[in-house]
């Protein structure tokens, strides 16, 4: 449906949708948001996709003026495509929203109206899971410090990166939530200065918490309200690519926000122990992907 009343001047909320050969499941994302009565835009930003499906998905919607399409002319990386859609977008909110997301209006209201009432809050997420509402457990998460990282990859008992307990069905505070839905003032993500664009893809979400958190600022999760995420295309038909740039973004968050990282020695074994992990997943990545074909 067209607003009749839109006005780019007076938006509550920018929605900001990086696409990267993305896959047919960002038609729903784009219908679910439009779908609402909400004050907002749409931005979907492409990052050189060959798929033909954000052209498609633009002359669905050319008669609505609250959605529109910016082309990159090659993968800029997710941070770096959010961080332009930003400086175009209207809203006093910005909600980050991967295309492999289907919100309802009611979500969007109750995450506005969260907004509003939480001064302290500088980003919100909300638990994101599967078509089965099973709980994503990157909802919930910590900075990945080097002893957590280690506890998660061997299985030994302590602090874990993503946290090991039913979430609560209620508004709580944490380190760290899922990149896939994040919601922040604009005002916070400009002081903020956007996303790292040293992070190509991963890891620029728990970046982004952590200064949120350092500036004194809460990261909330709604443990209240639950999204679908079809864990996207991109990461299925180039898994490597993914991978690779997931461990680099591991790399990077390492360097700048674990002290551990001030020890030369640790620092050389962390950079070899990550390397030596992308490494080793690359067989079974191919394999799974040939037995998809």
């Amino acid at each position: 449906m067209t607003d009749s009343n839109y006005s780019p001047f007076s938006l509550a909320l920018s929605v900001i949708v990086v696409s990267a050969d993305s896959g047919p499941t960002q038609r729903e994302c784009v219908r679910s948001v439009l779908a609402s009565s909400l004050s907002l835009e749409l931005i979907l930003i492409d990052n050189a996709s060959r798929d033909g499906i954000p052209p498609a998905i633009e002359r669905a919607h050319a008669h609505d003026a609250r959605f529109r399409v910016i082309y990159n002319q090659r993968n800029l990386g997710f941070g770096p495509a959010v961080n332009l859609a930003a400086k175009q977008a209207h809203g006093k909110a910005l909600l980050v929203l991967n295309p492999d997301c289907v919100l309802r209006e009611d979500d969007l209201r109750r995450l506005l109206a969260l907004l509003a009432a939480r001064p302290k809050a500088g980003l919100i997420g909300v638990v994101v899971g599967d078509a089965e509402g099973n709980p994503d457990p990157a909802s919930w998460r910590r900075d990945p410090l080097l002893r957590r990282s280690l506890n998660s990859l061997l299985g030994r008992p302590g602090e874990k990166i993503n946290v090991e307990q039913a979430i609560p069905a209620e508004v709580i505070e944490v380190e760290a939530v899922s990149g896939a839905v994040m919601l922040l003032p604009r005002e916070m993500f400009q002081r903020l200065g956007g996303f790292d664009e040293g992070y190509f893809l991963h890891c620029e979400d728990l970046d982004l918490c952590r200064r949120v958190r350092d500036l004194g600022y809460q990261v909330l999760l709604a443990g209240d309200i639950h999204v679908q995420h079809g864990k996207g295309g991109s990461s299925r038909h180039r898994p490597v690519f993914v991978s690779r740039y997931k461990h680099r973004g591991m790399w990077r968050w390492f360097r700048q926000h674990d002290q551990a990282a001030r020890n030369p020695l640790v620092a050389c074994a962390v950079w070899l122990g990550i390397w030596t992990h992308f490494l080793l997943q690359i067989p079974g990545q191919l394999w799974r992907r040939l037995l998809r074909r």
